[in-house]
């Protein structure tokens, strides 16, 4: 029997729709219930142990709406929450750190690898400890104000590519060939990203990486639906600012967005 019940999706706002338009590419036949916590946005900046609250109350929420697979995308929280998840709900969770660092893996030429994410995501030490493993050498740096230009829907103006330029500076000095993004939010600016670290850098988006992994969790099951695909949206933010920049993200699975008040 064909499992109908949603894939759940989550972050800190509208990055992880990054991974939620690969699930849609890569499982077209799956429905999904996304939830983006704008309200309380930005994770990056946050102490570990709230960032860990908040992941757990979004999973209770979804597990709540009956969902078969937890995505984790967001950085922050798969860095320090990831474990307490897969420990506290019987169904499969993934990250999004593992799946970035084993394509960079399989990339690199040279073995130089970089990361950037937020300042928590890199104070954690998920990307370095991944890399260890994975046995490639890593140069990391955090890029902060990135995630809240996205969130801002502003991906390409030139007060960005300013900031871009002094952020990715220590990775273009370190002579590196592949670039993880290590947030969501990141490969919405791809092409600012590109253009400062040139055309031999290639990037490896989590968020497309997250997607295959969670594709070969599902296994390849694409016939036997009874009820038709959906894909619902909740935010703790403004729902209607959620739905103009998501589906400017996303595209036109963003219809109706759910309004959630955290007591």
């Amino acid at each position: 029997m064909v499992d109908e019940r949603p894939i759940g999706v989550f972050d800190s706002g509208l990055g992880g729709l990054t991974v939620l338009r690969a699930l849609v590419d890569l499982v077209p036949h799956e429905s999904t219930l996304y939830f983006g916590d704008t309200g309380r946005f930005p994770y990056g900046p946050k102490p570990a142990d709230e960032v860990l609250k908040y992941a757990l109350e979004i999973a209770d929420l979804l597990a709540d709406r009956g969902v078969k697979l937890f995505v984790v995308a967001c950085n922050s929280a798969t860095a320090v929450a990831l474990e307490a998840l897969q420990d506290r709900y019987d169904v499969p969770i993934i990250g999004v750190v593992e799946p970035g660092i084993r394509a960079a893996a399989a990339t690199t030429r040279t073995g130089r690898v970089g990361a950037i994410g937020t300042v928590g995501t890199i104070a954690s030490g998920a990307y370095q400890q991944a890399a260890r493993a994975a046995g490639i050498e890593l140069t990391c740096a955090a890029c902060p104000g990135f995630v809240e230009f996205v969130e801002a829907g502003d991906i390409d103006s030139d007060q960005m590519r300013v900031l871009a330029e002094r952020l990715l500076a220590p990775l273009r000095a370190a002579a590196i060939d592949t670039l993880v993004l290590g947030c969501t939010h990141y490969p919405l600016l791809a092409r600012t990203i590109g253009d400062v670290m040139g055309r031999d850098v290639v990037l490896v988006s989590s968020a497309d990486e997250t997607a295959f992994e969670a594709r070969r969790m599902l296994g390849d099951v694409t016939t036997g639906r009874t009820q038709p695909v959906v894909h619902d949206f909740i935010t703790s933010g403004d729902a209607e600012t959620f739905r103009h920049l998501g589906a400017r993200f996303l595209g036109p699975e963003v219809e109706f967005v759910e309004a959630w008040q955290w007591s």
